[in-house]
C-alpha cells in the first residue's frame, strides 16, 4: 500500500511523491530526492514543521512538545519527520522549492493531440504528457511556446492523475501562444510543460462551495469538477460562469454533464454584453441569488480577469459577508497567472 503526498511549497510549486505504508513524509521526500527542511529527524527540533489539512495520518508520540505543541497539532501542524500517512495527503511546506534541492520546477515533454478553436475567443489544447504531472485540481503549468524561450501559464482543465491533459486557452489576437496554436500547431508537435504550480486548488469540501468563473477562467473549475465527480460531494456546489459575449460561452455540454453526475452541483451562465440574447445579462455579481453564501459559511473560488476579481471582492465587502475561505486567481492575456488567497 502506498499513498500520494502533494508537497505544496511556499513559492507555489507542488511536487507529488509516493509514501509507502509506515513511511514518514520526510523519508519519502528524501527518497524522491527532495530535501525537506530538517535538522534532527527525531521530532526534537521542529525544523521540519509544516501543515496538513487534507488527508489522514498518524504523528505517533515520539516528538517533544517544544517541537510541536498540542495547540499546533490541533491547528493541523505536523512534523514531516514523524508524519506517517494513512491516505493521500496535501502537506504545506513553509519553504521555497528552490531551497529543497531537486524539488524545483520540473519540465515534462508532451505531444499535441488536438487544437480546437471552440469559440472566437477560446482554444482547447489537448496534450499527452510523456511523464506523470501530479497536479491538484485548479493548479496551472507553464507551457513553452515552441520556437521561443517564452512561456505562458495555463490552468489544467483535465482530470488530475491522467497524462491526457487539456487546457482552455484564451485566443488573444497577435498573442504569441495564440498565434502558434491557430497558425502553426499540428498533431504530433512537442511542447514543454513546467510545473505544476499555484495555490489555487480545491480544498476538502466541508461546507457549501461557490465557484465564480470568468471567460477561460472556467478551466480550473473543470478540473475541480472532475475531482468532485470522482470523489463525490455531499455539499451544495454552485457555479456562476460569466462571459462578455454569447459566443464566449464554452464548455456548456461538460457543465451539463457534471450537473447530472455530481449530486448537489448546479450552475448558471451570465453574459455581460447589452446586445446579448442570453436570458441572464450583466455580471456574476448581478446573479448571486442562488449562491450558497449562508452568512459566510461558504468556501468561495474565483478565477477570472482582474476587473471581475476586484468586482467580486467589492461585492462581498458591500454585503458585509466574510466567507469562511476565499481563494482567487487573476489572469491577464500575456502574464503568468498570479494567485492570491484571502483566508
Amino acid at each position: 500500500m502506498s499513498y500520494n503526498i502533494a508537497l505544496n511549497f511556499e513559492d507555489g510549486v507542488t511536487r507529488v511523491i509516493t509514501c509507502n505504508e509506515g513511511e514518514t513524509v520526510l523519508d519519502a521526500a528524501y527518497r524522491a530526492q527532495i530535501n525537506l527542511p530538517m535538522d534532527c529527524s527525531d521530532g526534537v527540533c521542529g525544523t521540519c514543521k509544516g501543515s496538513c489539512h487534507q488527508g489522514e495520518f498518524d504523528m505517533g508520540d515520539e516528538y517533544i512538545d517544544e517541537a510541536l505543541s498540542d495547540e499546533e497539532a490541533e491547528q493541523g501542524m505536523v512534523l514531516t519527520c514523524q508524519m506517517v500517512p494513512s491516505s493521500d495527503c496535501v502537506v504545506e511546506i513553509p519553504a521555497a522549492a528552490s531551497l529543497c534541492s531537486k524539488a524545483g520546477n520540473e519540465a515534462v515533454t508532451g505531444t499535441v493531440g488536438e487544437v480546437n478553436l471552440i469559440s472566437p475567443t477560446a482554444i482547447e489544447l489537448k496534450v499527452t504528457a510523456d511523464a506523470d504531472i501530479g497536479f491538484l485540481p485548479g493548479q496551472y503549468v507553464n507551457i513553452q511556446v515552441p520556437g521561443t524561450e517564452e512561456t505562458r501559464a495555463y490552468s489544467f482543465s483535465s482530470r488530475p492523475g491522467s497524462r491526457e491533459l487539456s487546457f482552455l486557452i484564451r485566443n488573444v489576437p497577435g498573442g504569441l501562444m495564440s498565434s502558434w496554436l491557430v497558425g502553426k500547431a499540428k498533431t504530433g508537435d512537442k511542447v514543454t510543460l513546467t510545473g505544476p504550480m499555484g495555490v489555487f486548488y480545491l480544498r476538502p469540501v466541508q461546507r457549501p462551495v461557490l465557484m465564480l468563473a470568468g471567460g477561460t477562467g472556467l478551466a480550473p473549475f473543470l478540473a475541480m469538477l472532475e475531482s468532485l465527480k470522482e470523489k463525490g460531494c455531499d455539499q451544495p456546489t454552485h457555479m456562476i460562469y460569466g462571459v462578455t459575449n454569447d459566443d464566449d460561452l464554452v464548455g456548456l455540454e461538460a457543465l451539463e454533464k457534471f450537473a447530472e453526475e455530481i449530486e448537489n452541483f448546479s450552475f448558471k451562465t451570465v453574459v455581460a454584453s447589452d446586445e446579448s440574447t442570453h436570458p441572464r445579462k450583466g455580471y456574476v455579481t448581478n446573479h448571486m441569488e442562488d449562491a450558497p453564501i449562508n452568512d459566510g459559511d461558504v468556501d468561495v473560488y474565483l478565477c477570472g480577469p482582474p476587473p471581475m476579481v476586484d468586482a467580486v471582492l467589492g461585492y462581498f465587502r458591500e454585503q458585509g459577508v466574510e466567507p469562511n475561505s476565499f481563494h482567487y486567481e487573476k489572469f491577464t492575456p500575456s502574464v503568468s497567472a498570479v494567485e492570491e488567497k484571502v483566508a
